[in-house]
């Protein structure tokens, strides 16, 4: 039970600071760098109980990789997705709601699709490759490195995907309006494969770190 009440949590801080620097219209730089400082602060402060995670697509890639046990895998979506829920009626109160909500056209959705994939598998290449790892046992820049690659992630293609990475943080996004909810699909299902292709790349790169 600990560890779902640290994944709610950090799951809650993420996406309370993804609606507080984003629906006021925060300066360009700002809400990048906001949102992967709380992932990264979060990530060390519930890294050692629950393993960090708020992020479904981030389980699914343990999980896949076995650093996650099953019996772990529903609960720790259930409270990652209620914390983003839970942040994103915070933010609406705070904050009130967005002056424009986020429509991907169309034509436009490969190009989120694929945005989505991407940078969720560097995130979750990361996570393991720092977090999980034999290799980079107990070292202390693996949030650090987990909450930047978020950074690199928002700059990079945020204005074409919404930059979640995340398939609870779209919700949550979704529920404040920030992208258009019925289109959270497209994250849901990007950042899931994402999490699985970063998992088998691992699996087949580090053969021997079961």
């Amino acid at each position: 039970m600990r560890r779902y009440l640290y994944e709610f949590i950090g799951t809650l801080f993420l996406v309370l600071t993804v609606g507080c620097t984003v629906i006021p219209g925060s300066a360009g730089v700002i809400p990048p760098l906001a949102i992967g400082a709380a992932l990264m602060v979060m990530v060390f402060a519930g890294g050692h109980l629950s393993g960090g995670h708020y992020n479904p697509a981030v389980t699914l890639a343990v999980w896949l990789r076995g650093r996650c046990e099953t019996r772990d895998v529903g609960p720790y979506v259930v409270a990652q997705v209620l914390g983003a829920i839970s942040a994103a009626l915070l933010a609406r109160w705070l904050v009130g709601a967005p002056r424009a909500t986020m429509v991907i056209e169309s034509a436009t959705i490969p190009k989120a699709l694929a945005a989505e994939f991407l940078f969720t598998f560097a995130l979750a290449y990361v996570v393991l490759n720092t977090a999980t790892a034999k290799g980079t046992e107990k070292n202390s820049f693996y949030g650090l490195a987990i909450g930047f690659t978020v950074v690199v992630g928002a700059f990079s293609v945020g204005a074409i995907s919404g930059g979640a990475f995340n398939p609870a943080v779209a919700v949550g996004i979704g529920v404040m309006k920030l992208v258009e909810l019925s289109q959270i699909w497209i994250h849901v299902a990007a950042d899931l494969a994402g999490g699985a292709a970063a998992a088998m790349v691992f699996k087949f790169a580090n053969p021997e770190d079961k």
